[in-house]
C-alpha cells in the first residue's frame, strides 16, 4: 500500500497513540492528515501536511463538521479515548455512559459520518483502536472493559456493513502503551509507536485484525477455553507485578 496517494483523519491527535500515528503516516509519506482533538490549539506538529480539526466524540455536530470540512479523507484512523476506571456495580453511572458513549456511540457517530466520505473516495480504509480489555475485564477497568468489548464488535459489524462500498475496516488490539491513559498501570507498558506502525504494516497487507503485544495474543488464544483458568492465570501474572 502506497501511503502517498492517502488522506488521512486521526482523532485524538494530540498525545499518545493518535500522535504517533499522525508522525506515522507522515514518515510514510501521507499526502495530507487531518490531526482532531476537541482543543486543536494543544496540536503542535510542524508540518505544513498537517490540518488541525475540531472533533469530539461527544459532539455529533462537531462531528458533521469534520466529516464536511475534511470531505477527501481516504484513511479514517478512530483512535480517540477515555479510561474513567468506574465500576459497573458501584461506580457512577454518568461516567460509565461516558465511558460507552466515547468508544461505542462516539466511534459509531464518526464511521457514519465518514462513511459516504470513503465511498465517494473509492471506498478506502477504517483502523478502530481497540484493547486487550474488549475480551476481559479487571479490577478497575469494567466500564473501559465492557466499551471496548462494544467497540470491538461494532468493528466486525462495520466491517461487513461497509464492505459493498469498497471500505475495508481494520481492528487494532493491544495491551497497555506508555501513555497518559496508562500512567497509573504499574505493570508492563509497550512503546506507542509500535501501533501505529503495526497497524499501517497490517493495512498493507491486508490485516482485518492486528494483534500488537504478545500479552493481546495470550487473552485471545484463551478466549475458547474455561475463563476461570484464564483469570486465575492473569491473577498470578498481576500479582508477579
Amino acid at each position: 500500500m502506497d501511503f502517498s496517494d492517502q488522506i488521512a483523519l486521526v482523532t485524538g491527535a494530540n498525545r499518545g497513540i493518535g500522535r504517533h500515528f499522525v508522525l506515522e503516516l507522515l514518515d510514510r509519506g501521507a499526502e495530507k492528515i487531518y490531526a482532531t482533538a476537541r482543543r486543536p490549539e494543544t496540536l503542535d506538529f510542524d508540518d505544513n501536511r498537517v490540518v488541525p480539526l475540531t472533533l469530539d466524540l461527544l459532539d455529533s455536530e462537531s462531528v458533521r463538521a469534520a466529516a464536511s470540512t475534511a470531505s477527501d479523507v481516504t484513511l479514517l484512523v478512530n483512535n480517540a479515548g477515555i479510561s474513567t476506571g468506574a465500576a459497573l456495580v458501584t461506580g457512577d453511572l454518568t461516567e460509565v455512559r461516558r465511558e460507552m458513549d466515547t468508544h461505542f456511540w462516539g466511534t459509531l457517530h464518526v464511521i457514519r459520518a465518514f462513511a459516504p466520505v470513503l465511498a465517494a473516495q473509492g471506498g478506502g480504509s477504517i483502523v478502530n483502536i481497540l484493547s486487550a480489555l474488549s475480551w476481559f475485564a479487571t479490577t478497575g477497568s469494567g466500564a473501559y472493559s465492557a466499551a471496548k468489548a462494544a467497540e470491538w464488535n461494532m468493528t466486525n459489524g462495520v466491517r461487513l456493513e461497509l464492505a459493498p462500498q469498497g471500505t475495508f475496516v481494520q481492528g487494532v488490539l493491544l495491551g497497555a502503551a506508555d501513555t497518559d491513559i496508562a500512567a497509573g498501570y504499574d505493570g508492563p507498558k509497550i512503546d506507542p509507536r509500535t501501533v501505529p506502525r503495526a497497524a499501517l504494516d497490517g493495512l498493507a497487507a491486508g490485516s482485518t485484525e492486528i494483534i500488537v503485544d504478545e500479552w493481546t495474543a495470550m487473552v485471545k488464544s484463551s478466549l475458547a477455553g474455561d475463563p476461570a483458568a484464564f483469570y486465575a492465570q492473569m491473577a498470578e501474572l498481576l500479582g508477579a507485578n
